[in-house]
């Protein structure tokens, strides 16, 4: 059974379990049966920090334009453009034992494309969740439920994996954001064009 969290709670990935190397982050949503007129294209991105919580260069920002960093730590399965389905939308698979050194966190995010020209927000998504599953296993870890809290954001801070004294760890963080992917870019150190 998975430990299922909720906000604010952080939880040990490697300190029980230090086969743990390659993790698989998904996240999932539905669409509200509320018709905007557009596809809801929800997406899922990383952000690689380093010790002063910011993306080191932009190569640092995994999502649909970068699918892998050049370590081969992080790597984006592809962009899904409406969200239909059951179970995962998009995942982001991680391996622990390449991360860069000068990396300590990894932020994941989901972001609602061109969300001011389609008019959606993520208070017309429910459902959202993320999960960690140890790769060699299929094993589901972690699941966090990320609720109905969120209205007019437009990007969402849905939790990071951090280094704490060697072991890795997951935080629930569930925070939103409005100015969508910009925001995020800009909140982690990225310039955009």
């Amino acid at each position: 059974m998975p430990i299922n969290l909720s906000k604010g709670q952080k939880v040990d990935l490697t300190k029980g379990n230090p086969s743990l190397k390659k993790i698989m982050v998904g996240l999932g949503w539905d669409v509200n049966e509320f018709d905007s007129g557009a596809d809801f294209d929800l997406d899922a991105a990383a952000f690689m920090l380093d010790s002063r919580a910011k993306c080191p260069t932009e190569k640092e920002f995994v999502f649909y334009g970068n699918l892998e960093h050049n370590s081969g730590s992080v790597k984006h399965m592809g962009d899904n453009l409406t969200g239909e389905g059951e179970g995962d939308d998009e995942q982001i698979f991680v391996d622990l034992s390449m991360i860069p050194a000068n990396i300590e966190r990894i932020a994941f995010t989901v972001t609602i494309y061109d969300s001011d020209k389609r008019r959606q927000n993520f208070g017309q998504v429910s459902n959202a969740y993320v999960r960690i599953v140890d790769d060699a296993t299929g094993t589901e870890l972690i699941h966090y439920d990320l609720g109905e809290d969120f209205s007019i954001e437009t990007a969402i801070v849905v939790g990071e994996i951090y280094k704490h004294n060697g072991d890795w760890k997951f935080n629930a963080i569930g925070s939103g954001f409005q100015g969508g992917l910009a925001a995020l870019c800009g909140h982690y150190g990225i310039e955009v064009a």
